[in-house]
């Protein structure tokens, strides 16, 4: 399977509470939703297909404790949100979880860098990454990504938790594929290509 990871942020990076504010997960934050203000139906149904295409979903702790308590209670199967999260695989990378009870996730413990590249050796076609930040850079940082999404909400926050640590290993990226939305909202995707070169 290939690792495609897909992630909302801001201009100004920011990727934290992008739905709303959420006092168990973002304690203190006070800027969050920022993206559904902005979002159309046009992007909302480019989100909605990039979820239908997945073959199983891969999240860290946060994110998969967040989407278990909000996608994995809902029983609208015409969304494509909840039929893909409700349908599919899903692999948690987690040292804590222990009895998952969201229905067919697989807890990655352990090695979990051996783990996901067994999983990305298995035929099939995404295994796709949403939110989970923290996971993001780890995977980066170990080559694991095939490509990444990023879908740019025209906002600066000015706040929050920003995808992209201050500093971090460098990357070049081959833009793949560009779109703009009719709100400002821009999504490109990016295959990782080695270091950049610097003049």
């Amino acid at each position: 399977m290939k690792l495609i990871t897909n992630t909302q942020i801001t201009v100004d990076g920011v990727m934290q509470a992008n739905g709303g504010n959420n006092p168990e997960f973002d304690p203190g934050f006070e800027r969050g939703g920022w993206a559904l203000p902005l979002g159309d139906e046009e992007s909302t149904a480019y989100i909605g297909d990039f979820y239908r295409r997945a073959d199983a979903f891969l999240f860290g702790r946060r994110t998969y404790d967040l989407f278990a308590g909000y996608w994995g209670v809902q029983d609208d199967f015409d969304s494509p949100f909840v039929s893909s999260l409700n349908t599919r695989p899903k692999f948690v990378a987690s040292n804590t979880i222990t009895d998952p009870q969201w229905a067919d996730t697989t807890v990655l413990s352990g090695d979990v860098e051996a783990a996901v590249r067994e999983l990305k050796a298995r035929p099939g076609g995404e295994l796709q990454v949403h939110g989970s930040g923290q996971l993001i850079r780890w995977l980066l940082e170990r080559e694991l990504v095939d490509e990444m999404t990023l879908i740019v909400f025209p906002v600066i926050v000015g706040a929050g938790t920003r995808l992209f640590p201050d500093e971090g290993t460098d990357f070049a990226l081959e833009l793949l594929e560009s779109r703009t939305f009719a709100t400002g909202i821009m999504a490109q995707t990016f295959r990782p290509a080695g270091r950049p070169q610097y003049a």
